[in-house]
C-alpha cells in the first residue's frame, strides 16, 4: 500500500496502526515484514481462510476498509497532538492525505490548531453553482451563536497562501477551497473519533449534497412540465368540448329552422289553395252556353271577292 500521508510523519506506520490492521481479519490478513520498497505496509491474503457462509460479505468488507483504517489512525495521532510541542517541529508545513482518489486534502499545523484544507473539483458547472451556494450556506450557519462549537470553517476561491509550493494538479481546482479551523476542545474524547469520521467524508458528502439536489430540482422540474402538460390537455378538451357544443347548437338551430320551414310551408300551402280558391271567377251554370251563343263576335263581309 503506498503512503497515504505525505508530509512530515514518519514513512512507517505506528504500531497502533499495526495493530488496528491486524485486528480486522487476523485468520485472512498477514502482514509482511518489511514492507515492499516504496510501500507503506505489504499484505498477504489467505483467500482459503474466507468461510463461504453469512460471514463471507461482511470478511470482504473488513478487508476493503484496510485504507480508511490506516488513514483514520494517522489522522488521529495528528490530531491528538495538537496541542504538542511536538507539532513546532513541522509547524505550517502541508501535510498531504489521500483518501479519495485524486481528491486529497491537506493539514496545515499552527499555535493551538490545525486547518484542514479541501479543494473541490467538479466535472460539470452545474455542479460548481450547487456547491459553491451550499458553501456560502455552511458559512453562514457556521458562524451563527447556535453552532458555535462546531469547528469554524471558511470557503475561497483561491488556495490560502499556507499551500504555496504545492503541486499544480492538486490546486487546480473549480470549485474553491474549504477550509476548517480544528482546536483542541474539539477532539476530546468522542469527539475525536466524529471530527475524524467528518473530515474524511467531507469531499462524499458535499457530492451527495449536490447529487440530490439536482435530483430534486429535477423532480421539480418533471413535475411542473406534467402540470403543464395537464393544463393543456385540459384546455384542449374544453375547447374540443365548446367546439362541439356549438356544432350541436347549430345542427339543432338548423333542425328547427327545417322544421319550422316544413310546418310553414304546410300552413302557407293549405292557406294558398284556399285563397286560388276564393280569387276564383263565379261559376253560374248555362253561362258558357249564353256566351257562345250571344256574345259572338259579328262576321264582316268585306266586299272583295276572292279570286
Amino acid at each position: 500500500m503506498p503512503p497515504l500521508c505525505h508530509g512530515v510523519l514518519p514513512k512507517e506506520l505506528s504500531s497502533k496502526t499495526i495493530e488496528m490492521v491486524k485486528g480486522l481479519c487476523p485468520n485472512v490478513v498477514e502482514i509482511i515484514e518489511p514492507a515492499k520498497e516504496g510501500y507503506q505496509l505489504t499484505l498477504k491474503l489467505n483467500l482459503n481462510q474466507i468461510p463461504r457462509n453469512k460471514d463471507y460479505d461482511k470478511i470482504i468488507r473488513e478487508i476493503s476498509s484496510v485504507h480508511s483504517v490506516i488513514l483514520s489512525s494517522q489522522l488521529k495521532e495528528i490530531l491528538w497532538n495538537v496541542n504538542s510541542d511536538d507539532a513546532l517541529q513541522g509547524m505550517y508545513k502541508p501535510i498531504k492525505l489521500v483518501y479519495h482518489p485524486r481528491e486529497p486534502f491537506f493539514l496545515i499545523r499552527q499555535p493551538q490548531r490545525i486547518i484542514a484544507v479541501f479543494p473541490i473539483r467538479f466535472k460539470e458547472k452545474s455542479d460548481v453553482t450547487i456547491a459553491t451556494t451550499f458553501f456560502q450556506e455552511l458559512v453562514d450557519v457556521g458562524s451563527s451563536d447556535k453552532w458555535a462549537k462546531v469547528p469554524p470553517c471558511n470557503w475561497s476561491a483561491i488556495p490560502p497562501p499556507e499551500l504555496r509550493g504545492e503541486a499544480f494538479e492538486d490546486l487546480s481546482t473549480n470549485g474553491g477551497f474549504f477550509t476548517f479551523d480544528i482546536s483542541s476542545r474539539h477532539v476530546e474524547g468522542n469527539r475525536l473519533d466524529k471530527t475524524v469520521w467528518s473530515l474524511l467524508n467531507f469531499s462524499t458528502y458535499v457530492r451527495y449534497h449536490v447529487k440530490s439536489t439536482k435530483g430534486f430540482i429535477q423532480r421539480r422540474m418533471r413535475k411542473r412540465l406534467e402540470s403543464l402538460v395537464e393544463a393543456l390537455h385540459q384546455t384542449n378538451s374544453e375547447e374540443n368540448e365548446q367546439t362541439k357544443q356549438h356544432q350541436v347548437y347549430r345542427y339543432t338551430k338548423k333542425l328547427v329552422r327545417s322544421t319550422k320551414y316544413v310546418i310553414l310551408k304546410q300552413r302557407w300551402g293549405t292557406i294558398g289553395r284556399k285563397i286560388k280558391r276564393i280569387g276564383f271567377r263565379l261559376k253560374i251554370n248555362g253561362f258558357t252556353r249564353f256566351r257562345q251563343r250571344w256574345l259572338r263576335f259579328p262576321k264582316f263581309s268585306t266586299g272583295y271577292t276572292k279570286i
